[in-house]
C-alpha cells in the first residue's frame, strides 16, 4: 500500500502540477511513438498550451473540485489524476479518466492504485447515462494496460482517428 496521500488540486499547486503534465506528455511521445511523434507532443507544450490547459483545469475543478487529484508523498507531487466533470459525461455517456500519471520514481509503490481509487470515487458520484469509467490507452504502453487490466478494466469499443 502506497503512503502518498491524495488530495484536490488547488491554484497553488500550478506549478507542480504543470512539471507532472509536461512528463506526461513528454511521455506519451517518446514511449508510444518515433520521433516525430516525440517532437509533436514536446512543441506543444508551450506557454499558449500552458495558458489553455489551466484555463480547462480552472473550469473543470470548479464544476468539481474533484476532477484533477494530487498525489503527494511528504511535500513532494508525485503523480496526478484528472477525472473530467460530470458535464462531460455525454462526451461517452460515461465517466472519463483523461490522464493518470506517476512520476517514474514513484511507479510500483502504490502511487497510481490510490490515484485511480480516488479517481473511481469521484467517478462514481456522477450521474451518468452509462456506470462506466472510460479511458484511452496508448496499445504500446505495456505497463499502463497492465495495471488497467489489474483493475479490471476490458475493451469498450475501439477509438480510430485521422488527420486532420
Amino acid at each position: 500500500m502506497s503512503d502518498a496521500t491524495v488530495r484536490p488540486y488547488g491554484q497553488a499547486d500550478a506549478d507542480a502540477l504543470w512539471e507532472c503534465k509536461q512528463a506526461f506528455e513528454l511521455g506519451l511521445g517518446t514511449g508510444t511513438g518515433d520521433d516525430e511523434k516525440a517532437a509533436a507532443y514536446r512543441e506543444k507544450l508551450d506557454g499558449d498550451y500552458r495558458a489553455s490547459y489551466f484555463a480547462w483545469v480552472d473550469r473543470c475543478v470548479a464544476a468539481d473540485e474533484r476532477t484533477v487529484q494530487l498525489a503527494e508523498r511528504g511535500d513532494e507531487v508525485v503523480g496526478y489524476v484528472f477525472v473530467l466533470p460530470e458535464s462531460m459525461a455525454h462526451v461517452w455517456d460515461a465517466a472519463v479518466l483523461n490522464e493518470l500519471y506517476v512520476a517514474p520514481d514513484h511507479r510500483g509503490t502504490g502511487v497510481a492504485d490510490a490515484l485511480l481509487d480516488a479517481a473511481l470515487s469521484a467517478a462514481r458520484e456522477q450521474s451518468l447515462p452509462l456506470d462506466r469509467l472510460v479511458l484511452d490507452v496508448d496499445p504500446d504502453n505495456e505497463r499502463a494496460r497492465a495495471f488497467y487490466d489489474r483493475w479490471g478494466f476490458e475493451p469498450w469499443g475501439e477509438m480510430v482517428a485521422r488527420s486532420l
